[in-house]
């Protein structure tokens, strides 16, 4: 009985003294990974690859250039669209500018003198036959004649002033328009050619580092096919997953601290918390976090290019160690 007393007494100064001990245990960090989002870059259309500027593992800027793609094609049709619009130009201008060449109105201005002269001296020969008529020395016949005679120089004048206005004048507006849609046709297919040369030179999106070359120069790529995977730093994430019972400790923009083998730990801020929970992945080999409920939490480190994607870590939280 004595022994049993005893037994008790001790077990309830072990649970007495459990939360003591307890309390200088290190909080247990939750197990998680590195997960990134890489950027494939390819080229649009297929091609062959003539020139390769960059090298795996080279870290680059934003709009330094990747690749290019055999572009003789395209330049070629960049050299015919130029030429196309400088036609449709040249008759857009043609149809502005007057009807008749410079030295044709100088010829129609010429006979405009010689119509005014003749238009004057029969203007002069009718004032003679009137006053004849009305002296009663020449007949009625002859003062139609100069009547006529007047009308009909006055009519050519009027004829070859008119000539000299019309020549002087652009194209009809039908044809003006016409020439106009077909400029801005020509510019529209200048615009898609210079474009669909663009496109066979790729620059990076983004600062990062280059991950991978799918293929070397020379290679004929398919269209769609990525040539470059490229990570920018801000795409590197810390993903963890934290049980149930212990969500509630976290919240958006919460510092926390990453730490994993053979690499210096990290400061990160937390940007994601699932709202739905889920079963621990099979990344997770824990023994004590199998079969539970967990969420799954995102968070950005402070120094991305500390690690590296795919790379298992420790998350912890609280003050820094």
């Amino acid at each position: 009985m004595k022994r049993i007393l005893a037994i008790i007494i001790l077990a309830g100064a072990a649970l007495a003294a459990l939360p003591f001990l307890l309390a200088d245990r290190p909080p247990r960090p939750y197990q998680g990974w590195i997960e990134a989002d890489t950027l494939f870059i390819g080229a649009e259309t297929a091609g062959r690859l003539t020139k390769l500027d960059v090298a795996e593992s080279q870290t680059i800027e934003a709009g330094t250039p990747l690749f290019k793609l055999d572009s003789s094609s395209e330049e070629a049709a960049v050299s015919a669209a130029r030429a196309a619009l400088a036609q449709s130009q040249a008759a857009l201008d043609l149809s502005e500018a007057a009807q008749k060449r410079p030295e044709e109105i100088d010829v129609l201005r010429a006979s405009e003198r010689e119509a005014s002269a003749r238009l004057e001296l029969a203007e002069q020969d009718l004032d003679r036959t009137r006053v004849l008529v009305e002296r009663g020395t020449s007949t009625r016949a002859n003062l139609d004649t100069a009547t006529a005679t007047e009308a009909a120089n006055r009519a050519a004048l009027d004829n070859v002033r008119s000539q000299i206005i019309l020549a002087a004048l652009p194209a009809r507006d039908e044809t003006l328009r016409q020439a106009r849609e077909a400029v801005a046709a020509a510019k529209a297919e200048l615009a898609s050619a210079e474009a669909a040369l663009a496109r066979r030179s790729v620059s990076a999106p983004a600062a990062g580092s280059v991950e991978t070359l799918y293929y070397r120069r020379g290679e004929v790529i398919p269209a769609g096919r990525p040539i470059v995977a490229l990570l920018p730093p801000e795409n590197v994430r810390v993903r963890f997953f934290v049980p149930e019972t212990e969500i509630a400790r976290f919240s958006l923009g919460q510092p926390i601290r990453v730490t994993c083998d053979a690499c210096r730990p990290t400061d990160a801020k937390v940007s994601f918390i699932s709202k739905t929970a889920e079963y621990t992945p099979p990344e997770i080999y824990s023994l004590e976090e199998r079969a539970k409920l967990v969420y799954r939490v995102e968070a950005i480190p402070s120094d991305p290019k500390a690690l590296r994607p795919g790379q298992p870590v420790d998350v912890l939280t609280g003050p820094r160690p």
